[in-house]
Order: structure tokens, then C-alpha cells, then sequence
């Protein structure tokens, strides 16, 4: 595959991502304001912190490190028998780690209140066996990754989410006293569905006519299963051991990752109610960061892992591939940042009227509208960590990327330190500062590499960071305009003053759009070719 059909291929894939992840956080987003009303705030804090916890530290540290190796550039001309095997190894690493997990959430964390939240233990061994459950599907799910398969992972994770949403409402509306077994069995039916939808795939698919016109490495589905490889190791070792080296690193950037949610559950600075407004505030403040920039990053990653040879000079690469890269980079850059200043200006005058409609005054009122004015500032730096990583982690070598896990062991540590000193002075204002504070360390750390990197080239894609004055002045004009507005119309005047200020924010919006489109026109360039189904649907 050519640089150019796996630039279409990943563009593609960012696409159909981001509207999977723009209807997975639409229905959260709807079936947390549904929930809100049949249930209490500490039960979603239980759910959605502690034992979401549990079930995404499971999955993370048994599954990333082998999905980052596994897509990674290394294996041109790989032996796909051996890449399967590694990946088998996904579920015994996650057998090992819910053993372990499990008994920390049964008898060293606070179990909440039995009268008031029952049935804690036998939920966490529920969504352990979720976890485990989504593991089995994994070798699939990188299979379908690396040959750019988008429909199929669309289609898996709609069908997934949706019984998940289907099985809460009917359970919450119908049996609201069992609590915490409605949510552990829509995890389970969630997981169950993912792996059903990937195995039935690949029966049909194996075989076929399709699968021999694209020279798909796996012609019987008993080759998906572990297996000996004639005259060859039974591992690729280069991969086992860039696999053990993404390890550690995932281990930590985990802790980065949800370090809040660890310093909530592990030293008890915020009770289970106030972990369930944070909660809703931080899910409610990172939709866009979840459904727009990390399947841009996910997808992207595989476009850079695949066109940048890993740990080579700069100079000894395709000079095309090199170019095509940089510029890559550049757009994406430019996009996430014009992205995110737009959601900090417009999020710190919106915060309040959007909380007030979404859950009330139990949203709206007390230290609500500043968590989400802090947490818009927070999505900016998230939009350009999440690119600079991933073009720093593709083009990582393994001893590079060696040294990167003391970096992290470094920031994951002050990060935990931070946090929990800022919210014992703060509350939880103080989650979101400290991950602001790891968020800018990180960025750092990536943009010096980053220009490293191109310094002995023509190339300079750090220049996408740099916004035109024009639409610096326009998102300016706009902040001043849209916190007048605020402190006039909103939010004790009834439905008409919020309307009124709805209105003043959509027109400096759409001056800011404007803007955009007359200014950076490389960039919407971009967008319209490479980002949007419709221009990229050729490529599959």
C-alpha cells in the first residue's frame, strides 16, 4: 500500500471514527441525563469512577502495548502467524491483571455504603469478566485495523453501544433497586456484542472472494487461533520486545491518563457524590475531545507509523514519504488548535446555560460552571497533545522510546503529587488544573522532539501551531462579546434571555468560521479531501 492510499485509508478511518465516537458520546451524554433521574448521584459515581475505572485499567494495560507494536511501521513483509500469536497473549496478560485488580477493589478500596449501593462485589467481578470478554476479541480488532477494515469496527461498536443503552434504560426504568447489576450487565452485553460482531465478520470474511482479491494474510478462521510457524520462531522477537517497551509506557500513561479517577478512588479526597458530578461535568467537558481528536490520533498514528520508518534520521528517509509527513502534521496541528481555542472561548462563556439545561441546578449551581469553564481550557492542550504524540510515537525508537518511559515515570509521578495537593486546597477544580499542568510537561516534551526531528530538513510543521491574526482578532472580538452577553442574559431570565445569548454566541461563531475559511485555506483544503467521508470514500 502507497503512502497516498494509506493516507486516504487513515483519513477515512479518522472519519467513520468520529462519527462512531460523535453518536457513542451523544448517547451517553443522553442516557447520563436519563439516569440522573432514576438514580443517585453517588451510584454514578461508583459506576462511571470506580468501576469504570476497574474495567478501562484492565483493558488498557493488557491490550495497548500489543496494538501499538502490532500497527507499528516494524512489520513491512511481517509473518502475520507470528503477529497473532503475540496478540493471544492479550488474554492471559488480562487474566493476570484482573486477579490482581480485582482483589484491590474488593478488600483494599472503601466499599460504598451496602444499604445505600448494594451488590458492590459481585459487580466488580462482572465488569472483570467484561473486560476479559472484549480482550478475546482483540487479535480481530488489530487484524481489522491494520487493513483499514472501517466499516466493520463502525458497525461492531455501534451495535455494541447501542444494546448497551438499550439494556440500561430498560432495566433502570423497570428495576432501579438492583442498582449496580444494571450497569454491570449492559458492560457485559456491551463486551459480548463486540466480540460477537467481529468473529461473525471474519467467518463470513475468511475465504471469500473479497478476502482473495485484497491478499488478506488469514485464509481459514482456525488460523486466527495460536498456532506453531513452520521453519520460524513461534514469536517475532523484535515486536515481542518493542511489545514489552510499550508496556511500560502504557503502565504509566495510563496513570496519566486517569489520574484523577486513581487519586479519587485510592486516597478518598472526594465522596462518591462529588465523584459522581465530576464525573458528569469531566464526561460532559471531554465530548468533544473524545469523539473529535482521539480518532483523529488513533488513526493518524497509523498513517505515521506506516510512512515513517521508526528511529531512522530524517535524511535517510523517502524524502516524498518525509514531505508528506510534515505537511500531514502541519494541517493536523493547525486544525486541532483552531479547534480548541474555539471550544475554551466559547466554553468559558457557555459552561453555565449549558450545565443549567443539561442537569439543573445540581449541575449549575455550587463549583459546576467554573469545572467546565477550566475543563474548555483543558481541551486545548488535549488537542495538541494528542497529535504531537502521535507523531512522536511513531517515529520513536525502541530506545527512544525506552528513555520516553523515564520521562513518563517522571510526569506521573509530580502529576499525582499535584493533583492531590491541588484538590485537597482546590476540590475538584484542582483534577483539572493538575492535568493542565501534565498536559503542557508532555506537550513540551513532544514539540522538542518533534523539531529535532526536521531540523536538518526543509520541513517545519511546528508553524501549524500558529493561527492567523485574523483569526486571533475574530476569537478575541468573540470572548469579549460572548462573557458581555453572559453577565446580561444568563441564566435567571427565563427561556428568552438564554435564547438571546444562544443567539449572540452563534453569530460570533459563525464569524470565526468565516474567518477561517477566507484565511487558512490550506487547511480547509485538507479538511474537504482528505477528513470528510464523502471526498475519502474512493480509498476503500
Amino acid at each position: 500500500m502507497g503512502s497516498e492510499d494509506v493516507l486516504k485509508s487513515a483519513s477515512t478511518l479518522a472519519s467513520y471514527s468520529v462519527l462512531l465516537q460523535v453518536m457513542f458520546r451523544v448517547l451517553t451524554f443522553l442516557l447520563n441525563a436519563f439516569t440522573l433521574r432514576f438514580v443517585s448521584k453517588e451510584l454514578i459515581g461508583v459506576v462511571n469512577v470506580r468501576l469504570m475505572l476497574l474495567y478501562s485499567t484492565l483493558v488498557f494495560l493488557s491490550r495497548e502495548a500489543f496494538r501499538r507494536a502490532c500497527l507499528s511501521g516494524e512489520g513491512a513483509g511481517r509473518n502475520w502467524r507470528q503477529v497473532i500469536n503475540l496478540l493471544w497473549f492479550t488474554f492471559p496478560v488480562g487474566c493476570l491483571w484482573g486477579v490482581l485488580l480485582v482483589c484491590v477493589w474488593w478488600w483494599l478500596l472503601q466499599a460504598p455504603d451496602p444499604e445505600s449501593i448494594p451488590h458492590y462485589v459481585p459487580a466488580v467481578g462482572l465488569f472483570c469478566l467484561a473486560a476479559l470478554t472484549e480482550l478475546l476479541a482483540e487479535p480481530l480488532w488489530v487484524l481489522a485495523h491494520a487493513h483499514m477494515f472501517v466499516r466493520l469496527k463502525v458497525i461492531a461498536e455501534s451495535l455494541a453501544m447501542i444494546a448497551k443503552c438499550l439494556v440500561t434504560v430498560v432495566m433502570v426504568v423497570s428495576a432501579p433497586q438492583w442498582g449496580l447489576y444494571i450497569f454491570s450487565a449492559a458492560q457485559c452485553v456491551y463486551a459480548g456484542f463486540l466480540l460477537l460482531c467481529y468473529v461473525l465478520y471474519f467467518v463470513r470474511f475468511l475465504g471469500s472472494e473479497e478476502a482473495e482479491k485484497k491478499l488478506f494474510p488469514v485464509s481459514h478462521i482456525k488460523d486466527l487461533l495460536p498456532s506453531g510457524v513452520d521453519h520460524e520462531p513461534l514469536l517475532n522477537w523484535k515486536l515481542t520486545t518493542l511489545t514489552w517497551s510499550f508496556f511500560k509506557q502504557s503502565f504509566l500513561k495510563q496513570i496519566l491518563t486517569e489520574g484523577e479517577r486513581y487519586v479519587m478512588t485510592f486516597l478518598n479526597v472526594l465522596n462518591f457524590g462529588d465523584q459522581g458530578v465530576y464525573d458528569i461535568i469531566n464526561n460532559l467537558g471531554s465530548m468533544v475531545a473524545r469523539f473529535l481528536f482521539l480518532p483523529i490520533e488513533e488513526s493518524f498514528y497509523v498513517f505515521f507509523a506506516k510512512v515513517l520508518e521508526r528511529g531512522r534520521d530524517v535524511r535517510h528517509q523517502k524524502q516524498e514519504e518525509v514531505s508528506m509527513a510534515a505537511e500531514v502534521l502541519e494541517c493536523l496541528l493547525k486544525l486541532v488548535l483552531l479547534i480548541g481555542l474555539i471550544i475554551t472561548v466559547f466554553g468559558y462563556a457557555y459552561s453555565h446555560l449549558a450545565l443549567d439545561i443539561y442537569g439543573g441546578e445540581l449541575l449549575s449551581s455550587g463549583a459546576g460552571p467554573a469545572l467546565l469553564r477550566c475543563y474548555s481550557c483543558y481541551v486545548l492542550l488535549l488537542a495538541i497533545n494528542g497529535v504531537t504524540e502521535c507523531f512522536v510515537f511513531a517515529a520513536m525508537s525502541k530506545e527512544e522510546v525506552d528513555r520516553y518511559n523515564l520521562v513518563m515515570l517522571g510526569l506521573s509521578a509530580s502529576f499525582l503529587l499535584i493533583s492531590y495537593w491541588l484538590t485537597w486546597m482546590l476540590g475538584a477544580i484542582g483534577f483539572i488544573l493538575a492535568n493542565c499542568c501534565n498536559m503542557a510537561l508532555r506537550i513540551t516534551h513532544s514539540i522538542v522532539y518533534i523539531h529535532r526531528y526536521f531540523l536538518q530538513s526543509e520541513y517545519t510543521p511546528l508553524w501549524g501551531l500558529r493561527p492567523h491574526s485574523a483569526v486571533v482578532i475574530a476569537l478575541g472580538v468573540s470572548s469579549i462579546l460572548t462573557t458581555c452577553s453572559e453577565s446580561m442574559f444568563c441564566c435567571d431570565g427565563g427561556w428568552l434571555p438564554r435564547l438571546l445569548h444562544v443567539a449572540v454566541g452563534a453569530v460570533c461563531l459563525l464569524g470565526v468560521v468565516i474567518t477561517v475559511f477566507l484565511t487558512e485555506t490550506r487547511l480547509v483544503q485538507f479538511v474537504r479531501t482528505q477528513l470528510l467521508p464523502k471526498y475519502s470514500k474512493k480509498s476503500t
